[in-house]
């Protein structure tokens, strides 16, 4: 049996793309989750790993979809491999039912995840040059010093509501807890 993964990020984003070229590509079912892929718990991929037997071939478009880093790539597809079923991508043309495909499979999945440590690597690298003329990245303080040091007195001394005070700074409660 063909199965077939769709994953988004954000409920705002659309599967019907993903779903539409898993059945394309001969999937007879198509478990879908609309969650971050660094999130430890996807309960349609948990879902279709368990409803994995020996034959069947699982599908995603890319195969970013079904992970975000190389170490859990390997693991899912490993898993998968460990129930005797093989593993597809319609995108990276990979395809582990085959030992050419299992090591092009690898070979992408190591280049990916050397390109994502490069990125990583060169905006660590850009953040340092730029705090060495003196340039801060980030979003600026909500509260000045001589504020924080207000809140702070009227939150621990006044024992003042923090949404009143928060209404006063025009501030969320959490700056006010935070300050």
């Amino acid at each position: 049996m063909i199965i077939g993964y769709a994953r988004v990020s954000t409920d705002d984003q659309k599967l019907e793309a993903q779903t539409d070229a898993l059945t394309e590509a001969g999937a007879e079912r198509v478990f879908a989750d609309k969650i971050t892929g660094s999130a430890r718990s996807r309960p349609q991929l948990d879902q279709m790993l368990d409803h994995l037997r020996e034959g069947d071939v699982v599908v995603v478009t890319k195969y970013d979809r079904l992970a975000r880093s190389l170490r859990d790539l390997l693991d899912i597809v490993e898993i998968i491999a460990e129930r005797g079923a093989g593993f597809r991508s319609l995108a990276e043309d990979i395809d582990t039912t085959t030992p050419a495909g299992r090591l092009v499979f690898h070979v992408f999945a190591s280049i990916a995840q050397f390109e994502r440590e490069r990125i990583s690597e060169r905006t660590r690298e850009g953040l340092q040059a730029a705090r060495k003329r003196g340039r801060v990245g980030g979003r600026p303080p909500a509260l000045s010093a001589a504020q924080r040091d207000e809140v702070r007195r009227m939150r621990d001394v006044e024992h003042r509501p923090l949404a009143e005070i928060a209404r006063l700074f025009k501030v969320s409660t959490k700056t006010v807890r935070r300050a």
